[in-house]
């Protein structure tokens, strides 16, 4: 019998759901908006102010984990604690609670990775800067390629550990924020 993933430490996990990365998927665009019908269908309107679709998998033409991240952003705390609950009620796994930032996921078995899997990042409103990062990259393609680089060349050596792959990419990540905040002003 298989381990719960909830009863497992973090380096199962790891090895369970390593890093891997693929070509682009045209799919995945198809993937978030059904998703995105969901997640409409069960969650209150009131408490959603916007969903978007983010991470790599948003940014054309470039490799990535084949995971569909999705942001929602809600009014305000209270919402943050409503729209958990809820996705927590219909199987979703909270994988990092902090203060003003949820990520659940979906997709996630004993066995493995399902077939489709989502991140749900719930913040609240105005806490995105994933949203700059993807229009940039988008806007910018050379950049993108730079960004798909790095992420191919961190894959072996970061493939059981999920934390290391991240925060390897995060200067890379704060510079173009940072260019797509300045460039774009308050776009959202």
């Amino acid at each position: 019998m298989n381990k719960k993933l909830e009863k497992m430490k973090l380096k199962e996990l790891w090895q369970l759901f390593p890093i891997f990365l693929v070509e682009h998927n045209k799919e995945w665009i198809k993937w978030y908006e059904e998703e995105r019908e969901m997640i409409l269908s069960s969650v209150p309107s009131k408490s959603i102010k916007r969903i978007s679709h983010i991470g790599s998998t948003a940014i054309l033409g470039i490799c990535a984990k084949n995971i569909v991240d999705i942001l929602l952003e809600v009014k305000d705390k209270d919402n943050l604690e409503i729209v958990k609950n809820i996705f927590i009620n219909s199987g979703r796994l909270c994988m990092n609670m902090a203060e003003n930032r949820i990520t659940l996921n979906k997709g996630y078995t004993e066995h493995g990775f399902a077939e489709k899997v989502f991140h749900i990042h719930i913040r609240i409103m105005g806490d995105n800067d994933e949203l700059y990062f993807r229009d940039y990259l988008n806007e910018h393609k050379e950049i993108a390629k730079e960004y798909e680089t790095l992420k191919l060349s961190l894959w072996k050596e970061f493939e059981y550990d999920r934390d290391g792959y991240t925060e390897a990419k995060t200067d890379f990540i704060k510079k173009y924020t940072n260019l797509a905040r300045n460039s774009y002003g308050k776009r959202y």
